[in-house]
């Protein structure tokens, strides 16, 4: 049986470069935020910005569901998406659910935040999507006994070959040295009609390196967007401590 190996992520997290060094790989399906369709067409919580509609992509839960099941008929698969967009409704399908290898993926909700407020002043609460990574992670702890596989998104900036292939391992996947550097000619088709919120990595052909400067830097410009928008500074107080329970399983390099 193939695997079908999902990272759950939160927006701005640095999930599309880690997408990017799995494409890179090449020897899996790639899917860019599939239930993305289901939550903002299907349920249309709200309309989202930078998006363009793409006629031909699957809309409802079990339409997308069934799409990744037929894909790892013919290999593996790899899911870049949020655990926003399904949670709880994954948790009424233990079947689908136990067909996923689940990983997850974190960043300081500080950067995250101001990051993703940029793109999108009218953001929500929820869309934030920290806390629906705990629910999820929490869901699984409990029903399989086992904790999933958590990566920080800053350990990955600090050194990128010993996180990802530490991941790799835990998700069994076998190391490719020469899966970190792209082309930013080469945009993956999938990533068209979200172009908008994707063209730093498009573009930057590797991943970018964390500096101590950068926590510093971000928290002041959250602090500048907080003092215009003083929602960001509840919706921080309501992830964060999500955040930090999340922080707590972290991996760490071999």
């Amino acid at each position: 049986m193939n695997p079908i190996i999902a990272l759950w992520c939160h927006p701005r997290s640095m999930s599309t470069v880690i997408e990017r060094v799995m494409r890179e790989r090449g020897d899996c399906a790639c899917f860019h935020e599939p239930f993305l369709h289901h939550y903002y067409i299907d349920r249309a919580v709200r309309e989202l910005p930078h998006y363009d509609i793409d006629p031909e992509t699957p809309t409802t839960y079990a339409d997308i569901r069934d799409m990744l099941l037929a894909a790892a008929d013919d290999g593996a698969v790899f899911i870049k998406d949020m655990s926003y967009y399904i949670v709880p409704t994954l948790f009424d399908d233990p079947a689908f659910a136990g067909r996923i290898t689940h990983s997850f993926l974190i960043r300081n909700p500080v950067s995250a935040i101001v990051s993703h407020h940029k793109l999108d002043p009218g953001v929500t609460r929820d869309e934030i999507g920290l806390e629906a990574l705990w629910r999820h992670v929490a869901w699984l702890i409990e029903t399989t006994g086992e904790t999933p596989i958590v990566v920080e998104a800053e350990s990955v900036q600090r050194d990128p070959q010993a996180m990802i292939g530490a991941y790799w391992r835990r998700v069994g996947l076998t190391p490719v040295a020469d899966a970190f550097e792209w082309s930013s000619d080469d945009v993956p088709d999938d990533w068209q009609q979200v172009a908008g919120w994707h063209e730093t990595v498009a573009t930057s052909g590797a991943i970018r390196n964390y500096s101590a400067e950068d926590t510093a830097v971000r928290r002041a410009e959250f602090e500048a967007a907080a003092a215009a928008a003083p929602q960001l500074n509840a919706y921080l107080a309501h992830h964060l401590p999500f955040y930090e329970k999340l922080r707590e399983l972290a991996l760490r390099p071999d």
